[in-house]
Order: structure tokens, then sequence, then C-alpha cells
């Protein structure tokens, strides 16, 4: 690759192709449609939907989801609406680019119910802490003076990788990195990191063809949402001294998805 990239980099890329088969990358190619599936319902998104969601804390269980979504059955909004977003953005990202004005509208889709108006598709005005569970905090976030800069360079990469010639390795690779530095600058008030699951497998798509949309990558990360969190803070703890040669953890993680959808 000749151009230089701007925030993500190919460091860590000779390592992850020898850790990562490439047969087993190709194995996506054999994914099929759920018999579920229906003109105006779609299973996998439910998965992606609801596994994003369930990582984020919702309580919604994909049975539940399936009924409301499938078969018309009514549960309370507090239940469902958050995920009928989040839903209804990736069936927005199915049909159009990934780009800056595109991922800023499937924001202010998925965060119909989790931010005010003026805050949605916007980026954050103020700091941001990713705080544990008893309130300490595990990460600074990249400041809001810096947000819109660093973003740039986000979306300078991302179109520049979706307009060449990548290998399957170097799709996944990529795919995971964008997932990783969206998800550390953390340029939203909320929905950040179903933005960034959302932005990986969108990158996925343009790059393989629809078939990508099949891979449960978010329902990965969810069966293993310790390690996955794990792995992002691997990088430490503030946006100004982050290390991604400590990324590689991380990265690998998304191949792993391809193991769930034979399962």
């Amino acid at each position: 690759m000749n151009k230089k990239l701007e925030i993500l980099n190919d460091e860590l890329l000779t390592e992850y192709c020898k850790l990562v088969d490439n047969n087993t990358l190709n194995t996506y190619k054999l994914l099929k449609e759920s018999e579920l599936t229906i003109d105006n319902f779609s299973f996998y998104t439910s998965v992606s939907a609801v596994f994003s969601s369930k990582i984020e804390g919702e309580s919604i269980e994909l049975d539940s989801y399936i009924k409301h979504k499938r078969f018309g059955i009514e549960f309370l909004p507090d239940y469902t609406q958050k995920i009928d977003d989040l839903y209804n953005a990736y069936q927005f990202a199915k049909s159009n680019s990934c780009n800056q004005e595109n991922i800023e509208e499937v924001h202010k889709i998925l965060t119909k119910h989790l931010l005010p108006t003026n805050k949605q598709g916007k980026a954050r005005t103020s700091n941001m802490y990713v705080t544990t569970n008893d309130g300490r905090i595990e990460y600074v976030a990249a400041s809001p003076f810096i947000v819109e800069s660093e973003m740039n360079k986000f979306y300078t990469d991302l179109a520049f990788l979706l307009s060449v010639d990548l290998s399957v390795q170097e799709v996944f690779y990529y795919a995971s990195f964008l997932h990783l530095v969206f998800v550390k600058i953390h340029p939203f008030n909320d929905g950040n990191g179903r933005t960034s699951r959302l932005i990986e497998k969108w990158f996925l798509a343009e790059k393989l063809g629809e078939k990508a949309w099949l891979i449960q990558s978010e329902k990965n990360y969810y069966l293993q949402h310790s390690t996955y969190y794990k792995n992002i803070r691997l990088l430490g703890l503030e946006y100004q001294s982050l290390d991604y040669s400590k990324s590689l953890s991380f990265l690998a993680m998304l191949p792993q998805s391809l193991i769930i959808n034979e399962g």
C-alpha cells in the first residue's frame, strides 16, 4: 500500500496474517440467509441489533425480539425501541455507502431513543470518560478539542481503504481496526459502541459483498464481552497515549465470528 494511513496503520498486518488463516476467512462466502428472513424482516440484522445492544446492557432477548419484529407480538416500548432503532440503522447502512455523512445519519437513527435530537449525529463538545460499574474511570477518550481532527483522519483512511483493492485478510484486519479506532476516539455523547460495531460490519460488506452482513460479529463480541472489553482496554488509559501495537488480541476476535456462524 503506497499511501500512508493517517490514523490507522498496518504495523500488525504481517503478524495478523500469520495468525489468521486465509481459508477460514473465506468461509464467509458459504454463509446463507436464515429461513426466518422475509421481505420486511432480516433475521441476521436482528441478531446484530440485539447482541450489539446487549453488549451495552440492554436486557432484550433474541427470541423475544424475533417474536416482536417477525411475528408482530407486542412488548412494552421500552423493551424494543432502542433495538428497533439499531435495526433500522443497519437497514439504512445496507443500502447506503459507508462515509462520513451516512455514518452520522446512522448515529441519528440508532440514538433516536438514546440522545436528545440536538446530540444525534453530532460530535460531542465535552470530555468523555468511560467508567466501570463502581464509578472508576477506566478510559479517557479523545479531548473534544481534537475530536473533529481525529475523525477527519478516520474518514480519510476509511475513504482510501474503500477505494483500493485489499486481500480478504486485509479487509478483516482494517474492519477491526476501524472499529477499534472509532471507539477509542469516542466521538459522540452515546452510541459509540453500537456505531463502531456497525461500521466494522459495513466496511466488510462494502469490500466483500452482502454476505458479510450475515457474519455474527456482534454475537461473538457479546459472548466474549469480558474479553472484548479487556482487549480494548489493553491499549491504555488515555487517548493521547494509546499503544496500538497492543491491538492484535482485539483484531483477532472478528475472525472468530465465522466459527459462531458454523455453530
